[in-house]
């Protein structure tokens, strides 16, 4: 059986991991194309004009930035294995099931009043 608590938390941290991709993502795409074909980088303002920067600091952010993406991801994983392959949902005690079938207390069958 499967422990539901890492598999809930897996695909929220896969998920987690995809958003942050899509979202932030598309600004730590622009080092790599302008270290590739111009040899230059540009950080870009809103109110100023384009400034020249080294792309080796651009890169080791974009690096960073992918560093935390996969280790989003990784643990999602890591968590959604360890779910499928747990089994803490079937080590309840007989007295602590409840639902169809089993009562919460005992001695509330045995009293009738």
């Amino acid at each position: 059986m499967s422990d539901m608590r890492f598999i809930l938390i897996g695909i929220g941290l896969t998920f987690a991991g995809f958003i942050v991709l899509g979202i932030f993502g598309e600004d730590y795409q622009a080092a790599t194309f302008q270290a590739n074909e111009f040899g230059t980088c540009y950080e870009y303002f809103e109110d100023a004009p384009p400034k020249e920067i080294n792309c080796s600091f651009q890169i080791f952010d974009q690096v960073i930035f992918f560093a935390l993406v996969i280790g989003l991801l990784a643990a999602g994983v890591i968590a959604l294995v360890k779910g499928v392959r747990g089994n803490w949902d079937n080590q309840v005690k007989p007295e602590d099931m409840v639902g169809p079938g089993y009562t919460q207390n005992e001695d509330s069958e045995d009293k009738k009043d």
